[in-house]
């Protein structure tokens, strides 16, 4: 740090001095920064560097928040929100997320897709996996693919797919020292020459699932030359068809260490944590690849036209569904994102929206569709304040009683906080049966 740093060394050991800073960012699919800013207290002034994040002061409040479990926001270190903001991802892009887990940089991918093209999100652990469904079904984004799977079975599975891929690699954590002092002993255990070959070998296989004139993002929180500009040299020497685009400066934020167009952030020049960045482009050429052979072959496949029950489920809904996407496997159905096939032996979590199940003839919704929806898009809402004893009763999963001056409910119930859905509930006059989802609960 003292050879990176020079004269500045001494600030940046000042900043251990000083507390780490919290953000939450706003979830766009569901509103607005400016609303956030009048509904959620806590928050603070905007973080520069991106358009939709915040300062908080304290992300235990936001978290007890039912605000939270609604899933219009995502706390979230404010260095962290960079990646997803330089991807300049645009709705219809397929966009690859390699490693994503636990999901603060794919919510916000997902968000800005705006329910067009693909997400595709993969973590090769598979528990970590897990919790990155979760974030992106809280999230109601619908338009999803979640893998745990190697990297290089995926790059197999899927070349030149993705117009836009971030590589948010594994690395010896440097930048969140302050933050996590955890990770001193890590770094005393398995340092950057550890991380350096892992990160060659991802940056790898994402090259190679990414199209002709896409773009690719490679960020860590480390400091570490050999694991941030060496690895971009690396791949720039190994694949001549990829290229380095400069990334745009803002306040606070410094050029790569000897390698020009890349972007790093220090906890002494910014109010947020250690991050490097470099965006890097592949030249155009001929996408010869298109779907793969195992693609091909899975479109013969678990395809089915949209059953009776679950079309009557959705004539209650406002959205123009295509029974071309719909899925089943068994008694589970599924809505695939447009144009996507899953390939063959790639250990998916998720393809596609999980609409829910089949029982005995009926349709059950599930909690991932309930977070699609809300009122204006499915006609039977019970919505109470987010400051009602009930909200609460309803996230721990117990039945919810309605009042004398309110409405009867009736059949599958999307219960809300302020208009923004949390769960089913099946009403039967005055009483609304907990359907809310048990893995989900208020604890």
């Amino acid at each position: 740090m003292k050879a990176l740093l020079g004269r500045e060394y001494q600030a940046y050991i000042d900043s251990f001095d000083e507390g780490p800073a919290s953000g939450v960012r706003v979830n766009t699919l569901k509103w607005s920064p400016e609303q956030a800013a009048v509904k959620l207290s806590g928050i603070e002034e905007r973080v520069p560097w991106t358009d939709n994040g915040f300062y908080c002061a304290d992300i235990h409040v936001l978290s007890k928040n039912p605000l939270y479990h609604a899933g219009l926001y995502y706390l979230q270190e404010p260095s962290a929100m960079t990646p997803a903001r330089i991807l300049l991802v645009e709705p219809g892009d397929r966009v690859l997320d390699l490693c994503a887990a636990p999901g603060g940089k794919s919510t916000e991918l997902g968000a800005r897709l705006k329910g067009k093209g693909l997400l595709f999100a993969n973590d090769i652990s598979n528990s970590r996996a897990k919790g990155l469904l979760k974030n992106l079904e809280l999230f109601g984004i619908s338009n999803i693919c979640v893998a745990s799977e190697n990297p290089e079975k995926l790059a197999a599975a899927y070349p030149e797919y993705f117009d836009k891929i971030l590589v948010d690699a594994p690395c010896s954590g440097e930048g969140m020292f302050r933050r996590e002092p955890d990770m001193v002993k890590d770094w005393m255990q398995r340092g950057p020459e550890y991380y350096a070959p892992i990160q060659q070998k991802i940056l790898g296989h994402a090259a190679a699932m990414l199209k002709p004139g896409g773009y690719l993002l490679y960020s860590t929180c480390t400091f570490s030359v050999k694991e941030d500009e060496e690895n971009v040299r690396r791949l720039l020497d190994s694949y001549p068809d990829m290229e380095l685009i400069p990334i745009p400066g803002f306040p606070g934020a410094c050029g790569g260490a000897g390698l020009s167009g890349c972007l790093r952030l220090y906890p002494h020049k910014v109010r947020g944590e250690g991050h490097f960045l470099a965006l890097l482009r592949k030249k155009n050429g001929r996408n010869e690849n298109g779907l793969s052979l195992q693609m091909e072959q899975a479109k013969m496949d678990g395809h089915n036209a949209c059953g009776p029950k679950l079309a009557e489920f959705l004539k209650n809904t406002s959205i123009s569904w295509d029974s071309a996407r719909f899925m089943t496997n068994g008694d589970y159905v599924y809505y695939l994102p447009e144009g996507f096939v899953p390939a063959r032996g790639i250990r998916y979590l998720r393809t596609g929206l999980y609409m829910g199940m089949m029982k005995k003839g009926r349709f059950e919704p599930s909690q991932a569709l309930a977070m699609v929806l809300g009122r204006g898009i499915y006609r039977n809402c019970v919505s109470f304040e987010t400051d009602d004893e009930r909200v609460i009763r309803y996230l721990k999963g117990e039945t919810v009683f309605l009042k004398e001056e309110e409405p009867d409910a009736a059949g599958w119930c999307l219960v809300c906080a302020d208009s923004f859905p949390l769960g089913f509930a099946k009403g039967n006059g005055r009483s609304l049966k907990n359907k809310y989802y048990p893995g989900w609960r208020w604890m």
